[in-house]
């Protein structure tokens, strides 16, 4: 699981480079299929990765809007402020947390139960699932999209001890 964030985290900061060349009407231009545009959407799957977590541990979560973050350079401050929150979670994650439930209280009162592996793997997924949207937005405006190939990256180094 930790392998898939520093997957996410080393695409994430790609995606932000890749944003260094795009100019700024495009990166804020409403997309169709999104929670916004280009930034909005990079800002959202770093505010949800730190706020699940947030209330997971029963923190107080982020309720700032993207308004407040709209420029290149404030959604990477606030990537740099959340995420040694995010490695520390990590680095603290065992085997019993897998099944340690957590309580969602939904809009209508009812009250859900999850668990944190399930929540956790969410994360990951959710961010996937905006870097495909990036990738068709890029298509769009004629630049070529960060790959999603998670093969060559070395997060898994072979072992040594490995005989066929």
């Amino acid at each position: 699981m930790k392998t898939m964030f520093e997957y996410n985290w080393m695409v994430r900061e790609e995606w932000l480079k890749w944003c260094e060349d795009v100019p700024m009407e495009e990166l804020l231009r409403p997309r169709i299929g999104g929670v916004g545009g280009i930034l909005h959407t990079l800002f959202h799957v770093i505010d949800v990765e730190w706020s699940w977590i947030q209330v997971m541990l029963g923190k107080p979560d982020f309720q700032e809007s993207f308004d407040l973050h709209n420029r290149l350079e404030k959604v990477r401050e606030l990537e740099a402020t959340f995420r040694p929150d995010v490695h520390q979670f990590l680095r603290n994650w065992d085997e019993s947390m897998e099944t340690r439930p957590f309580q969602d209280t939904k809009p209508d009162g009812s009250i859900v139960t999850y668990t944190w592996g399930e929540i956790t793997r969410h994360m990951i997924a959710h961010e996937i699932h905006h870097v495909g949207q990036l990738s068709i937005w890029a298509r769009e405006i004629g630049k070529k999209p960060i790959s999603a190939n998670l093969i060559g990256k070395n997060l898994i180094l072979p072992s040594t001890y490995y005989t066929h």
